[in-house]
């Protein structure tokens, strides 16, 4: 494989972090690259809410069954979209925006040397009230994921998950 694309095969799903705290400045990094997202007619309907507090991040973990590491991080990123400021107000609009976002968010942390691990919250609507209810969102910002962020203390190969029966070309 090209190697310039290292950064993208290198990042990975880290659930076991250090206990090394993540400076200020490599979140704030970390969210101009979220925002550097591209996002429907230029809306930005991304809204990020940071987490460090301990006793919030354990809370986050009670209904996300997958997101345990989220209470050993050493910081959660709850990625929001805002429907009033999304494209034509449409879910769907705000859904890709905000995935854009986390996975610019991913990638910057590995290439920062961070772990991390993408968590579900939308479209359950238990997880939704949840997290809307712990970090106090209004009612029309949507939890779309939360994000565990640390130092990682384990390492994954690089990979690819390229499979050939999945690519058509000019037509199915």
């Amino acid at each position: 494989m090209d190697a310039r694309l290292d950064f993208i095969f290198g990042r990975r799903s880290i659930r076991a972090y250090t206990a090394e705290p993540v400076a200020p400045a490599m979140v704030e990094a970390l969210l101009h690259a979220a925002m550097s997202a591209p996002s429907a007619v230029a809306k930005d309907p991304w809204r990020f809410v940071v987490v460090r507090e301990r006793a919030t991040l354990q809370r986050l973990t009670e209904e996300l069954p997958n997101g345990k590491m989220l209470a050993e991080a050493a910081v959660g990123v709850v990625v929001c979209g805002d429907l009033e400021a999304a494209h034509d107000r449409q879910l769907s609009y705000l859904l890709q925006d905000c995935s854009a976002a986390i996975e610019n968010l991913l990638l910057a942390a590995h290439v920062l040397g961070l772990g991390a691990c993408w968590l579900g919250v939308h479209p359950r609507e238990n997880r939704i009230r949840h997290v809307r209810t712990v970090l106090g969102l209004p009612e029309q910002v949507v939890p779309v994921s939360a994000i565990a962020i640390g130092h990682p203390a384990e390492f994954k190969e690089p990979r690819s998950r390229y499979q050939a029966q999945s690519v058509h070309y000019e037509k199915w």
